[in-house]
């Protein structure tokens, strides 16, 4: 049995994929505690693990991300990019380090295990060595040789012009992050460095959640990233509750008409970004709109949409046609999990990267803004249902995704980095079944 401590930050979108790893962990044996928001202690405590509350560190709630973090009102585009990196990320790892370094003095662990954002992981295993597994919960953010920089969401466009990009965003446009960053270091009460913001990184052990084909081809990725697939759940939860109108859903199944789900995730939640459009855009198609949305605040909904809080995915996705989403990451895994294509409308925290790659990979149209007019809706959601190559292309994806059993296989890689204290490699890795393309 080993002693592991899992921290994320304060977002739900972080927290549900390493759910799914700590279950595994848990079931495997292990003893793990769990730094984390205090709204989160249900579900960690449900999954197995001790929940550790977050003390000098601030714990804020993600339902209302501006009311909690007060910096990010007003701010759009680029300035609200820098405004969350700093509120969110860099801002609290100081106190995310003391805190932390509080929990392995109380109990010594033999690992960390922390989301890609949770600067103050970094900083404890550089100041008390211990062994650290990063958890991607987004799009492979690294910097690379063969892609242009995170964030705006541009595929590839040459080793040459990548470098020039690479440079002048990473280097130039966020060098005041880089610096906040830096300096936030000196803080903690160690050296500045000359790393970026956008380097930090494990050097031991990267779990990456998807699979090979929604990610650029890099020749330079780190030998210690892994593929691992999606972390989603596949299976229907036991209680969970149909809406009222589902009977509506199964009536369009057996008439042949198409189902179109819209959703905006758990983070961006305005319905004049995406929703509202979107029902406009389809009101007059022959297709039955299914709505997800906690807020339905100046939502009208025309007489093919149905709306609810929350609709069971593991039911909904099979019956699916086509998916519009502002492209959250586990949202769009799951449905192309599903076989289910998507129209992409991202615009804000990472959502351009990961509507690029989809409209890369063949299974979704990216509309390269996180506000679409209705007729760009209906235009992209027409071709989905006109044009079988992007299902075929996300029924291929899907075939793939089965192939990998991502909790498992998080849990083996965390299991050999305890007992190795050392980086864990792609080229080593012997799976029995799913085995990555290295």
């Amino acid at each position: 049995m080993s002693r592991l401590l899992v921290a994320t930050v304060p977002l739900t979108g972080h927290v549900h994929p390493m759910l799914m790893v700590v279950r595994a962990l848990v079931a495997r044996g292990h003893d793990v505690r769990w730094y984390a928001a205090r709204k989160f202690r249900p579900a960690i405590e449900a999954a197995g693990a001790r929940f550790a509350a977050m003390q000098a560190a601030p714990d804020w709630d993600d339902a209302d991300v501006e009311a909690a973090l007060p910096a990010l009102r007003g701010r759009r585009g680029i300035s609200r990019v820098k405004a969350q990196l700093r509120a969110m990320f860099i801002a609290p790892m100081v106190d995310q380090l003391r805190d932390l370094e509080a929990l392995v003095d109380a109990e010594p662990v033999d690992a960390i295990v922390a989301d890609q954002a949770h600067l103050g992981a970094a900083l404890l295993a550089e100041t008390r060595g211990v062994p650290w597994a990063g958890l991607g919960i987004s799009a492979l953010m690294l910097p690379s040789v063969d892609t242009m920089p995170f964030g705006p969401g541009l595929p590839p466009m040459g080793r040459r012009a990548n470098r020039l990009f690479n440079w002048l965003i990473l280097r130039a446009l966020f060098g005041d992050i880089n610096r906040s960053y830096r300096r936030t270091r000196v803080a903690a009460g160690l050296p500045a460095g000359s790393a970026m913001y956008f380097d930090v990184v494990s050097p031991q052990l990267y779990l990456q959640p998807t699979i090979p084909a929604l990610e650029y081809p890099r020749s330079d990725l780190l030998p210690h990233v892994h593929f691992i697939g999606p972390l989603v759940p596949r299976e229907q939860p036991a209680a969970a509750a149909l809406p009222a109108w589902w009977p509506d859903v199964e009536d369009a199944g057996r008439r042949g008409v198409p189902i179109v789900l819209v959703t905006q995730g758990t983070l961006a939640t305005d319905t004049r970004e995406l929703i509202q459009p979107s029902l406009r855009g389809l009101a007059d198609e022959p297709v039955l709109v299914v709505v997800t949305t906690g807020k339905l605040d100046g939502v009208t909904l025309p007489s093919n949409a149905r709306a609810a809080a929350y609709v069971p995915y593991q039911a909904l996705l099979p019956r699916v046609a086509a998916v519009v989403t502002n492209g959250g990451y586990g949202g769009v895994q799951m449905a192309v999990g599903h076989g289910v294509p998507l129209v992409i409308a991202g615009g804000s925290e990472e959502k351009p990267e990961i509507a690029a790659r989809l409209a890369w990979s063949g299974a979704a149209l990216d509309l390269r803004t996180g506000r679409p007019k209705p007729a760009a809706v209906r235009a992209a959601v027409r071709r989905l249902l006109d044009e079988p190559r992007f299902r075929d292309r996300a029924a291929a994806l899907a075939a793939e995704m089965a192939r990998y059993d991502a909790p498992s296989m998080a849990a083996e890689l965390i299991e050999a980095l305890v007992a190795r204290r050392a980086p864990i490699l792609r080229a080593e890795r012997t799976l029995a079944a799913g085995a990555e393309v290295a």
